[in-house]
């Protein structure tokens, strides 16, 4: 039997060898080519930045720090690849002699083994650099975004710490003017402690990048205190001391307003009831006519207590001095009661009109007289819409008169459907 050496026939063999990678290098290049894939917004990532760091100075890169990336390789990788396997780098070690542009080196993760080339756009990332600096600034607390539960008000508020140190470039250093601690909170019912951000402004109140700038706060931030305050609206009582002249009576003080709004911790604040003037700020003596003045209460608020409007203090107060036998009664036209209405009308007035009425009589009877009822106006002639003058109607006990014809003013409409009426219809 003939035997065939390997040697036979070698440079057939050899060109038959070369001729088939050459056409599975054909085959695998139609079936997976290699082609280019691009990506953009890249992010830079800045390695050896504390070269630049521990000369005193600080960066900033020009643009937005991202590049495109291009990638070459198999349609098979392409397909796998994505722009979080891709790392763009820039080695502040490598800066030319410009001392600005920095090579950018772009390596792909995750595809060891694999063909892969890459390329950015642009090729260099582009800085500036500039003395560094720093600057201290007083914190203040922005409470715009915080909100109290109904019936609650924010009381003292303070940041910790009460200052931050800032640092970065010169130039970005001189254009903030202030800082601020901003919280956000809704709904507050007690003291908290919250969280806050660090806001820097300009002088005309923008708020400035922080990107390049760096400060003190370290883990901790900012923390914001918080005290919630309980408010409640308590009337205010007028004592007087001294009498009159002779002939005349005192009938009591008016305020405007009748009552205010404090605000303190809940157990100062459920013992207040009201605020008591003492007698000793309203003096009467020899007192023929009404005295009008202006008292500031904030004096005689009880320990604890305070009020919500701090400028809210000062009361104007009217001293009602009335010749004795005379009586005269505030009275609201709400209460008034409203007699043959036409069915087809409706009457409005003014929230919280009165009208004033002058009596005069027996100094016994005056002191009982009780017209919470007694107070009408007939409408029967009044059937057109319109604003009348129409006079007012007292039913009195015998020895007690009204001084003078009081009229009250009263606009009847057409009545609609849907409309509500405000009238007190007898």
């Amino acid at each position: 039997m003939k035997k065939y050496k390997l040697t036979t026939n070698l440079g057939l063999k050899i060109i038959a060898f070369i001729f088939a990678v050459f056409l599975w290098f054909i085959v695998v290049n139609l079936d997976n080519p290699v082609g280019s894939s691009t990506f953009r917004d890249i992010p830079v990532q800045i390695v050896n930045a504390d070269i630049i760091t521990s000369a005193g100075e600080v960066y900033q890169v020009e643009g937005d720090g991202t590049v495109t990336v291009v990638v070459y390789a198999t349609r098979e990788v392409r397909q796998k690849l994505s722009s979080e396997d891709i790392v763009a780098t820039a080695d502040i070690k490598q800066i030319d002699s410009t001392g600005r542009l920095v090579p950018i080196e772009v390596s792909i993760n995750g595809f060891s083994g694999e063909t892969i080339t890459a390329e950015a756009i642009p090729r260099n990332l582009t800085i500036t650099r500039e003395k560094s600096g720093k600057k201290t600034l007083a914190l203040t607390v922005d409470t715009e975004g915080i909100t109290t539960a109904d019936g609650y008000i924010l009381g003292d508020v303070s940041v910790s710490p009460e200052q931050v140190t800032i640092t970065g470039a010169e130039s970005a250093l001189a254009q903030i003017d202030r800082a601020e601690a901003q919280v956000d909170a809704e709904g507050l019912r007690e003291d908290s402690e919250l969280p806050a951000n660090l806001v820097l402004y300009d002088e005309n109140g923008n708020p400035q990048n922080q990107s390049q700038i760096g400060n003190n706060l370290g883990d901790q931030g900012l923390t914001v205190s918080v005290e919630v305050l309980k408010m409640k609206s308590v009337p205010i009582v007028f004592n007087v001391t001294g009498s009159p002249a002779e002939g005349y009576k005192y009938t009591g003080c008016i305020s405007t307003p009748e009552s205010i709004q404090v605000c303190g911790k809940s157990d100062a604040l459920d013992t207040v009831n009201e605020i008591e003037i003492p007698a000793s700020v309203i003096d009467i003596s020899g007192a023929s006519q009404p005295i009008e003045m202006t008292v500031d209460i904030t004096p005689y608020l009880p320990e604890g207590v305070s009020l919500v409007e701090e400028r809210a203090g000062n009361i104007t107060v009217t001293v009602n001095i009335e010749q004795e036998g005379t009586l005269t009664i505030d009275f609201m036209v709400s209460s008034i009661r409203i007699d043959n209405l036409s069915e087809n009308l409706q009457v409005n007035y003014e929230p919280d009109a009165e009208i004033t009425l002058r009596f005069t009589g027996d100094e016994a009877l005056l002191d009982t007289l009780d017209i919470s009822n007694a107070v009408s106006v007939d409408l029967e002639d009044y059937t057109e819409p319109g604003t009348y003058d129409i006079p007012v109607r007292v039913n009195l006990p015998s020895g007690i008169t009204l001084d003078g014809q009081v009229s009250v003013q009263l606009t009847l409409e057409e009545k609609t459907v849907g409309d509500s009426n405000t009238q007190n219809e007898g």
